[in-house]
């Protein structure tokens, strides 16, 4: 099982940044951001299995596939600020994962403009 390998790499990498934290704090999170990283290698296979099946619901659908990459753009920029913002929190930044949050919250209205309008379209036909 899987899951029992990312829970032992997070418990090693929590039980070793808090045992380093108090003398080296920036070794602390260098630990915790190797351990980020692995566990993300340990499910980014599962991630393109769940795309590939995305991308044969939305052919089945009928959806142009811009419309299916802007919303895999729109999970990755969310997964991916979650990740730094939480970096941040850990290195005693939460100033600046605030702002990476909002970078992202951001950065997902921009891509969800084309989506909007196209919605609005459609419903501008329905309406007589």
């Amino acid at each position: 099982m899987e899951i029992m390998q990312i829970v032992g790499i997070g418990i090693v990498a929590a039980v070793l940044a808090v045992t380093i934290r108090q003398s080296k704090p920036e070794i602390a999170v260098t630990v915790s951001v190797a351990a980020g990283i692995m566990i993300f290698f340990l499910v980014l296979g599962k991630i393109g299995a769940v795309i590939d099946v995305l991308k044969e619901l939305a052919e089945r659908a009928d959806l142009h596939a811009i419309y299916l990459a802007t919303i895999l753009k729109i999970l990755a920029i969310a997964y991916i600020a979650e990740f730094g913002a939480q970096i941040c929190r850990d290195a005693g930044e939460g100033a600046l994962a605030v702002k990476i949050e909002f970078a992202a919250k951001v950065l997902v209205l921009i891509l969800a403009v084309p989506i909007l309008a196209a919605v609005l379209q459609a419903l501008l036909k329905l309406v007589p």
